[in-house]
């Protein structure tokens, strides 16, 4: 199924510009060699809060962590996904669950089902991109 629909400019640039700026890390920690540090930085730079999501629950870029969506005490508006395509729909429903605004599943990380599932639930959502990629070319 994973069509141009899926991942379609004008969801891209709702998402990262009138959809919230809480964003939900899954799968950020501390380890700098990691994708989502560095995307979480380009977030931050660009005027998201990053909400760290990890197991070990750890601080970074400042923001306190959270061992699951579930734990986060406060409202989040977009869930960014770095966990593999095979973990990845069960966050996506933890997304919809915890009332969250919009998914983004990071380059690589691809669930059809998962997508369908969480646009029906009303979310908006993105596949197999990069918000830190996107978010520069906004201005353009």
């Amino acid at each position: 199924m994973y069509a141009d629909t899926v991942t379609d400019a004008e969801t891209v640039r709702r998402i990262l510009q009138n959809t919230g700026d809480t964003w939900a890390v899954v799968g950020l920690s501390n380890n700098e060699s990691r994708a989502a540090y560095r995307v979480a930085a380009v977030l931050q730079r660009f005027g998201k809060r990053v909400v760290p999501v990890h197991p070990k629950a750890e601080r970074v870029h400042g923001e306190e962590g959270y061992a699951s969506l579930a734990d986060i005490p406060f409202p989040v508006d977009v869930v960014d996904v770095f966990v593999n395509s095979e973990l990845a729909g069960a966050v996506a429903d933890e997304a919809v669950t915890i009332g969250a605004k919009a998914v983004w599943f990071q380059l690589g990380v691809i669930d059809d089902a998962a997508y369908e599932r969480t646009r029906a639930a009303g979310l908006d959502m993105v596949m197999d991109h990069c918000p830190a990629i996107e978010i520069p070319l906004l201005d353009r």
